[in-house]
């Protein structure tokens, strides 16, 4: 899995691609918790998971602990872009619901 982001209009656009699983996880958190705190002053994140070939119940975790961070520093979060596999995984897991997808 990688991470990469950009900001535009104070709002931080975070893309993932690449396999969400156990093995790529734990370098997504660090980085995108780095994220939250760099660019904590931004109206909000948004996540966007077009590039995410596979995702199981890690990439569940991901995304709520994601959310969980990006909301101690002020930052409401968003998904975008989720292809159809992924997307029945989302709404049967109630991310949206968390995270609305956008």
């Amino acid at each position: 899995m990688q991470i990469h982001a950009d900001r535009k209009e104070n709002v931080l656009h975070v893309y993932v691609s690449g396999e969400i699983d156990e093995y790529s996880a734990q370098t997504a958190r660090i980085q995108a918790d780095a994220l939250a705190k760099a660019y904590a002053q931004s109206e909000k994140a948004v996540f966007d998971l077009g590039g995410v070939s596979f995702m199981d119940s890690t990439g569940i975790g991901f995304l709520i602990g994601r959310y969980k961070n990006y909301r101690r520093v002020g930052i409401p979060t968003y998904i975008t872009g989720v292809k159809a596999e992924t997307d029945k995984i989302l709404q049967m897991s109630g991310v949206y619901s968390l995270m609305p997808k956008i």
